[in-house]
């Protein structure tokens, strides 16, 4: 009995161990990625049926927006993301990829559609995608911004006019280098 009273403490902190995971750092807002970092590499599917790697991209400024239909902020911020953003920089080579977090292909065509973006909108099942960045149990609307070598330089959370004036500085900048 007082080996097994011994043993118990072992046992526990081991559980604790490898029942969380202390490799995964959390940042600011959820995110489990930082500026200076390397995006992650992922299959993109968009809802058009093209596919691609995130890393086919590498060249270019990548703006990845985490969206969903259902997230009102995401249906204020995508307008302003069509006409300051993906309309002034696509001719510069940006590239701007909605990520829809976990929703049937039917569902994101519909919602492009309503929004009345031209930007792509790609699939996310299962939110597989936007936990390489996030939190899962994180919320959308998100924004990464990814330089022509494949770092981050910008993250935003939700919508606010000065945060997005400066990720759109930010991305006008990057495409000017």
């Amino acid at each position: 009995m007082k080996s097994l009273l011994k043993v118990l403490p072992v046992i526990f902190f081991l559980f604790i161990c490898t029942s969380t995971n202390y490799s995964q750092e959390v940042y600011e807002h959820g995110y489990i990625v930082k500026v200076g970092d390397k995006a992650p590499d992922f299959l993109i599917r968009e809802a058009s049926g093209k596919s691609y790697m995130l890393s086919e991209l590498r060249g270019s400024v990548v703006m990845l927006q985490f969206t969903a239909s259902w997230c009102s902020v995401c249906r204020k911020e995508m307008p302003y993301i069509e006409s300051e953003i993906w309309e002034e920089g696509k001719e510069l080579g940006l590239k701007v990829i909605g990520i829809d977090r976990d929703e049937p292909l039917e569902t994101v065509k519909k919602f492009k559609k309503d929004i009345g973006v031209t930007y792509p909108l790609a699939l996310d099942p299962g939110a597989e995608i936007f936990s390489l960045f996030a939190l899962k149990e994180a919320g959308v609307t998100r924004n990464v911004i990814i330089d022509r070598e494949g770092y981050i330089v910008k993250l935003t959370r939700l919508f606010r006019m000065d945060e997005f004036n400066e990720m759109k500085n930010i991305i006008f900048t990057e495409l000017e280098k």
